[in-house]
């Protein structure tokens, strides 16, 4: 199940949605809700082999979702406008299905083979997006109109999924946003590291998976978004901490070669980029994030605690707040916006335990590359409103899910050899 949705995540362009629904829901956010209808009919049994019993992640995952039920009932308890009312009713469908993939991933995904099989198929779909994103930026060509099936609608037909930069081509190949394209491959690029590093060390055939990992990186240049890079700086400092000095040697030089690639193959694109940070005071985009914030702080004032109700602040009737922070204080107040943070905090801490408890190398560096992957959803929720995005919100939660499968699977190993060499009953007549 969860190998699938990473498939209709990462391929089924963001903006299609199934027809004939009263909700605008995608295949991936109903293949999530079946998911979640699946996990909770397993835990009502003990012989379907899902996980029960204790876990960071899953109590966190808990605690998210109580604080989204209750930001519902504190909403719709009183009157609420129509329109806004069908919005909460949808964005509380979706917290169900998050919440749905990351139990499915903590507690169906289980042991190291499965999870390792999870992380396979989400770098293989990057990779394609990459190279649909190769095509938007380098020919103009967009791929995703090949991927229009009969049975889906697009949401809005006018929007695209090429932006212009610069007088560059920001590229969001099937996600919602270049930004949110460029989000999404910088947590997808350490997983491709990962499992090549893995494969070398193993003595396996890892040229795929560099090659993964090659077409990845290309893909996060080619959103041409400042949330990719400083997500990969997030990233880099986390693996870094982690790695060895060779291996931080050798992850300069690779860096370094790729972008001398990049300067010879095209020299514009690296100072566009630069020139994101390089006139931040001046910078018409950083202005309109900051211009609002004295009406967020109103609206804040007005629902401190539990928010104006999930999903009520839209464009074009409310201001948009380029921050999920903000965007999440405004709608589900205070304990939403703690408990949407401390979900990946607590499953950043369950991927370290992890490789703290294993000995083994791969999966001390699955438990490294994992949380440098969800630093990435804590940092670019600062730069832009991450749950307003499919991609990267399923992303996200598969990956506080796969936390909690790790610590499981790492833990499953320490106790199974004591119980293999238990005390013996010796029976007398």
């Amino acid at each position: 199940m969860a190998a699938i949705f990473a498939v209709a995540l990462l391929i089924v362009p963001a903006r299609l949605v199934l027809k004939y629904l009263p909700l605008s829901l995608t295949p991936a956010n109903v293949i999530s809700l079946a998911a979640a209808l699946l996990w909770l009919c397993a835990q009502l049994t003990l012989t379907l082999g899902v996980a029960k019993g204790r876990n960071p992640v899953r109590t966190a995952l808990f605690a998210y979702f109580t604080a989204m039920v209750a930001t519902y009932g504190f909403s719709t308890w009183g009157y609420m406008d129509s329109d806004e009312l069908n919005l909460t009713d949808h964005a509380f469908v979706l917290a169900i299905a998050s919440v749905g993939i990351g139990l499915t991933m903590c507690d169906g995904v289980r042991g190291y083979r499965r999870l390792d099989f999870v992380l396979k198929t989400l770098v293989v779909g990057g990779a394609v997006i990459s190279v649909i994103a190769a095509f938007q930026f380098l020919l103009h060509w967009d791929l995703t109109r090949f991927l229009e099936l009969p049975i889906l609608r697009y949401t809005s037909e006018g929007d695209s999924f090429v932006l212009e930069r610069a007088d560059l081509r920001r590229v969001a190949a099937t996600t919602g946003h270049p930004i949110e394209f460029g989000v999404t491959t910088a947590m997808l690029l350490p997983l491709a590291v990962h499992l090549a590093t893995k494969a070398r060390m193993r003595a396996q055939p890892s040229l795929r998976w560099w090659a993964c990992a090659l077409l990845i990186g290309l893909g996060l240049m080619f959103s041409v978004s400042r949330s990719a890079m400083l997500s990969l700086g997030a990233v880099g400092l986390v693996l870094f901490a982690g790695w060895s000095a060779r291996r931080r040697l050798e992850a300069a030089a690779v860096g370094g070669g790729f972008l001398v690639v990049i300067w010879l193959t095209v020299p514009e694109l690296l100072g566009a980029i630069l020139g994101l940070f390089s006139n931040l005071s001046n910078d018409e985009s950083i202005q309109y994030r900051t211009h609002d914030y004295a009406v967020a702080a109103h609206e804040i004032g007005r629902h401190f605690w539990l928010g104006r109700g999930l999903g009520t602040w839209y464009a074009p009737k409310h201001q948009i707040f380029d921050n999920q922070y903000i965007l999440s204080m405004v709608e589900t107040g205070l304990i939403g916006t703690v408990a949407f943070a401390a979900l990946f905090v607590v499953a950043f801490y369950a991927a370290l335990r992890a490789r703290y408890l294993s000995a083994d190398p791969g999966t001390r560096d699955l438990g490294l590359t994992v949380a440098a992957c969800l630093v990435v959803p804590l940092v670019g929720s600062f730069t832009f409103d991450l749950l307003s995005f499919a991609t990267v919100t399923g992303l996200s939660f598969m990956l506080v899910g796969a936390a909690g499968a790790l610590l499981r699977a790492v833990k499953d190993d320490q106790l199974a050899p004591s119980q293999r060499s238990g005390p013996t009953i010796e029976v007398t007549r």
